[in-house]
């Protein structure tokens, strides 16, 4: 079987769905925030352009993309062979090169690869307006323009966090959102 093919087949269980959502969410939600306070913080100090906010924007998406990969394809390496051993000792047999020890490393490529899209996602889509700024916005109005996206990518993770658990999704999209407006709340009144 292929590594395309095995990839498609697991994206079909719902335990490697569960755990690559998680990752993707809650690095998306870092991701985020990280770009809300870029945006603010890069308005207060005196950043003249938006090309510069975009510059410092990508340096962190590159930063907390790689984290996310990096760690996520770590920790899942980890905690894999800690699975195979305690079957192969519960088996007292050697599972390299079965179906199970290939299932659980692509496994782990889904989980690293969504858990850096997750912050990716997140700091680039408040960074849009900043394309626009110095033709149709100020920088200021780049940066209400990038927050309010920001809130609303916030948003979109609870109201999709909240479908899934079967809460209200409305109020879970508050209750995310919410942190966007607090963060940049927060940079706004901390002196500096």
């Amino acid at each position: 079987m292929s590594l395309h093919t095995r990839l498609v087949r697991l994206l079909g269980e719902e335990d490697v769905r569960s755990i690559s959502r998680r990752y993707f969410i809650s690095n998306g939600f870092d991701g985020t925030l990280t770009s809300i306070g870029i945006l603010v913080g890069a308005v207060l100090s005196g950043i003249p352009d938006g090309a510069t906010v975009i510059k410092i924007g990508l340096g962190a998406a590159v930063g907390l993309g790689t984290s996310g990969v990096w760690s996520v394809w770590e920790i899942e390496r980890a905690e894999m062979r800690a699975e195979i051993k305690q079957m192969e000792q519960a088996m007292l047999t050697d599972l390299d090169d079965t179906r199970i020890q290939r299932d659980r490393q692509s496994a782990q490529i889904i989980h690293a690869v969504m858990s850096g899209l997750g912050p990716i996602i997140g700091i680039l889509f408040p960074l849009v307006p900043f394309l626009f700024e110095g033709t149709v916005l100020t920088i200021g109005e780049a940066a209400l323009v990038g927050v309010a996206i920001g809130v609303g990518v916030l948003a979109t993770f609870g109201a999709y966090m909240g479908s899934i658990s079967g809460q209200r999704w409305y109020v879970a999209a508050v209750r995310m959102g919410l942190a966007g407006v607090v963060v940049a709340g927060l940079n706004v009144l901390l002196p500096g």
